[in-house]
């Protein structure tokens, strides 16, 4: 199938080969911020929210015990969600604390701060948001 979608995209022109590839992310977790939506002069509005991660390990793996302490690592993750509908479902309905499923892509980019600055910055652009039933049950 892969190689079908190659001959479909395949092209003449030797400099424009156009190849797939894939740019994909899935995170479960819980929201740690109440959603903002903010408007760049120019620009369609944006759904911002927080969302943190956790990684859990015994120390000592690998070696044939279950004992030993428990450490935990969270990251957190900057969600922007553009699309026209689900940027407006997450806005009002994504809450802090609430444990969601999201789907999207990875996304580098650069700002200044307020002191001038220039910082690096990771976003998920979300393309799915999935709320998981325990959210529902709390409303």
């Amino acid at each position: 199938q892969i190689f079908k979608q190659f001959v479909r995209h395949r092209t003449t022109d030797t400099s424009l080969i156009l190849e797939r590839s894939i740019n994909k992310v899935q995170l479960l977790g819980r929201v740690g911020q109440d959603p903002v939506m903010r408007q760049v002069e120019g620009r369609n509005p944006v759904t911002i929210f927080s969302m943190a991660t956790n990684e859990m390990w015994r120390s000592g793996e690998g070696e044939p015990t279950t004992t030993g302490d428990v450490t935990q690592k969270t990251t957190w993750h900057r969600i922007s969600v553009f699309k026209p509908g689900l940027r407006d479902v997450a806005y009002q309905y994504v809450k802090k604390g609430s444990r969601i499923l999201v789907e999207g892509k990875l996304d580098y980019g650069e700002y200044m701060d307020k002191n001038n600055v220039r910082r690096q910055a990771t976003t998920i652009i979300a393309d799915n948001i999935v709320f998981l039933s325990e959210n529902l049950r709390d409303q």
